[in-house]
């Protein structure tokens, strides 16, 4: 449920009203608007539906919340987030967040000359896996944190802001130390241990959905980490398991107004994993900004056929940029803002 503070309550009502939700045994996130302050209760809240929490001394109105996912929904806050990632990008709120690079980290030369070529061509966010989660063991696994030291030096000297996957709770120190964004992939969307760890940091985390997850299931794992404390969290549709083997998986574009309804956080769109094929990039990423994504997610190598990870499914350097300029001319129509080629940021990493 949430609670709406009167507009001249004292900061002394305030902390009484959260002292008061405590003593029943549930958390509170306080969110303080321009015009009022709001506070949700966080918990079962079986034990306060019949309590007279509307007597308390600064209270307006309490207004139950239905929906499992609390935090993530529309009716705790009806703004969209806006999501700072670093270097002065934001993500949500009409700012796009365009996530480009390698699916995987092979070394410091050929993710700089990948990460050049992607900024140069407008995006804003450089992306480069240094954990590998593959189906296969035998697959390349990814260079660890050497790989994480190198995204960090290149996301550095060209003032982007990085982002990079977590597989395990175990390395999620490691890896906050190096990244501006968290990524929780698909086969983790319910690793609740893992979703729970990030909960408890500051930095921002980019989830993906499930490869079988309802629109629900994403927002509840999302719920996980807001009821951490970490309000930073960005949506990913990146496909769902489907029976047609033409594509890697299906996009399922309608979670995007689909979500965008339900929850304020925003949502980008993953092309690349979703179709596995160069050739339905542009068209899904055009209609993914078209249908009200915060960003869209590609890959791109400069070599495909000599990458060591998704090789198959990432769009030459030339090509991206081509599809960027139609990106940028349909977020134009809809009164988005994509980053302008060569664009450069002064503030640095959270």
């Amino acid at each position: 449920m949430i609670i709406v503070v009167k507009p001249n309550s004292t900061q002394e009502q305030i902390d009484h009203i959260v002292a008061h939700i405590h003593g029943m045994g549930l958390r509170t996130d306080v969110s303080r608007g321009i015009k009022r302050t709001i506070i949700g209760v966080i918990g079962e809240e079986d034990a306060v539906r019949n309590a007279p929490l509307a007597a308390i001394p600064g209270v307006e109105e309490v207004v139950p919340i239905l929906k499992p996912y609390k935090l993530a929904s529309r009716e705790y806050q009806a703004e969209d987030s806006a999501i700072d990632v670093g270097f002065g990008v934001k993500v949500g709120g009409g700012s796009l967040g365009m996530i480009a690079g390698p699916c995987a980290i092979e070394g410091r030369e050929i993710l700089l000359e990948i990460a050049k070529h992607v900024k140069a061509a407008g995006a804003n966010i450089l992306r480069g896996g240094a954990y590998k989660p593959r189906t296969s063991p035998y697959s390349f696994q990814g260079l660890g944190e050497e790989g994480l030291k190198i995204l960090r030096e290149v996301g550095d000297e060209l003032q982007m802001p990085v982002v990079t996957e977590v597989m395990d709770p175990r390395q999620v120190e490691l890896v906050d130390r190096y990244t501006d964004i968290f990524q929780i992939g698909a086969r983790n969307m319910q690793n609740f241990n893992l979703l729970n760890e990030v909960g408890q940091t500051k930095r921002a985390v980019l989830l993906k959905r499930g490869m079988s997850a309802t629109v629900a299931d994403l927002l509840m794992s999302a719920e996980y980490i807001l009821a951490g404390g970490n309000k930073r969290v960005i949506l990913c549709e990146r496909g769902i398991k489907s029976f047609d083997s033409s594509t890697r998986n299906l996009l399922d574009l309608s979670i995007v107004p689909n979500a965008k309804g339900l929850s304020h956080l925003p949502i980008i769109v993953d092309p690349s994993h979703a179709t596995g094929r160069p050739d339905l990039i542009p068209a899904m990423a055009l209609a993914a900004v078209a249908a009200g994504a915060d960003g869209v997610h590609i890959e791109v190598h400069s070599c495909p056929e000599k990458a060591m990870s998704d090789g198959p499914q990432a769009l030459l350097p030339g090509q991206y940029a081509a599809v960027m300029g139609q990106m940028r001319q349909i977020a134009g129509l809809l009164n988005r803002n994509i980053p302008a080629p060569h664009g450069s940021t002064q503030s640095g990493r959270q």
